[in-house]
């Protein structure tokens, strides 16, 4: 059987006696009794009419896209992050359209921009480069919200951070208290972008704490992620302890253990900073930041500032430690 031809407007003006403009407007929702609009629409379902994408957004100035510009895909946190902002948009009948900075600042400004083109109704970042000056620019055309890091000069819409200060000092404290005082932070933070909340607290609460903290860069796959921990692990005198500022460079720390035979927790303690689902069959002791309701607050956040109703909404959220095997 041939596809029967798309319906119009005009034929759904034809069916219910009213003139194709005030059809547009009951289709929209705007300046016609509840009546009409249901009269109206209960005709397009009937006749299989569908607003075309590029017309809709001609007539109402909006696209029903939100740009989601994640940090880092490699990183298996970022991955589920994408995923549930990705279907509770569906839900709220909004799509995103995400891409990723693979965690270069000067990528992350490119594909910003890029989004802003495309002219998506509103925009989700992860930022790997908070203090960047192109938000500011941005966010005059454009809402924002953050998670994880505020951008500077408060250039956001709505923000969902997370305090930092507790959660690098909940995991410090943790260690200490079971005997590390020697311990190696690695972080996807690059030397270009050394202002990060999570970087500057944990030199610190190291200092605060009488430990001695060595910051190591590292990327979030695993192939960087070993190679670096093997780096730091394999010397004569190793730190005793490993706080990796993401769950998927703890990954790393373990197959780098494993390679050089290295015990976890025996030879050295691992502590991770996202709470992945792998971390608990894995025993990784880690930092949990309530990933479901991330997604519900900064989906929630971004249909309302794209819809004009949130003007500098912030959200702090708290961490929680979850205790396991990789620190003894």
């Amino acid at each position: 059987m041939a596809n029967r031809k798309r319906a119009t407007i005009r034929e759904v003006a034809q069916a219910t006696g009213l003139s194709p403009a005030a059809v547009s407007y009951a289709l929209r929702g705007l300046q016609v009794s509840e009546e009409t609009k249901q009269r109206v629409r209960r005709a397009a379902e009937e006749l299989g009419y569908e607003a075309h994408p590029i017309a809709r957004a001609l007539a109402s100035g909006r696209t029903g896209m939100i740009g989601l510009l994640c940090g880092s895909l490699e990183d298996l946190w970022q991955q589920s992050l994408a995923v549930g902002i990705g279907r509770a948009l569906r839900e709220k009948d909004r799509y995103a359209l995400i891409l990723d900075a693979a965690g270069d600042p000067t990528r992350e400004r490119s594909l910003a921009l890029q989004l802003r083109d495309q002219r998506v109704d509103g925009l989700i970042v992860q930022p790997v480069d908070p203090s960047a000056l192109f938000w500011g620019d941005l966010a005059e055309s454009l809402p924002i919200v953050t998670i994880g890091d505020a951008l500077s000069n408060g250039h956001s819409a709505a923000e969902v951070v997370f305090d930092n200060r507790r959660g690098v000092t909940m995991a410090l404290e943790y260690l200490r208290g079971r005997g590390h005082e020697r311990i190696a932070v690695l972080t996807p933070t690059r030397p270009s972008t050394p202002d990060r909340p999570a970087d500057v607290h944990v030199m610190a609460e190291g200092r605060r704490l009488g430990l001695d903290v060595e910051v190591r860069t590292s990327g979030q796959g695993m192939a960087e992620s070993a190679r670096v921990a093997a780096e730091v692990l394999g010397g004569d005198d190793p730190p005793g302890a490993v706080f990796c500022f993401s769950d998927s460079i703890a990954y790393g720390v373990y197959k780098a253990a494993a390679q050089l035979g290295r015990s976890i927790p025996g030879d050295v303690a691992v502590m991770g900073y996202d709470d992945h689902p792998m971390s608990e069959l894995l025993g990784l002791t880690t930092v949990n930041w309530d990933l479901e309701g991330i997604v519900r607050a900064a989906v929630r956040l971004v249909v309302a500032a794209s819809d004009g109703k949130v003007h500098r909404r912030r959200i702090v959220q708290a961490p929680d430690l979850r205790e396991r095997g990789s620190v003894q």
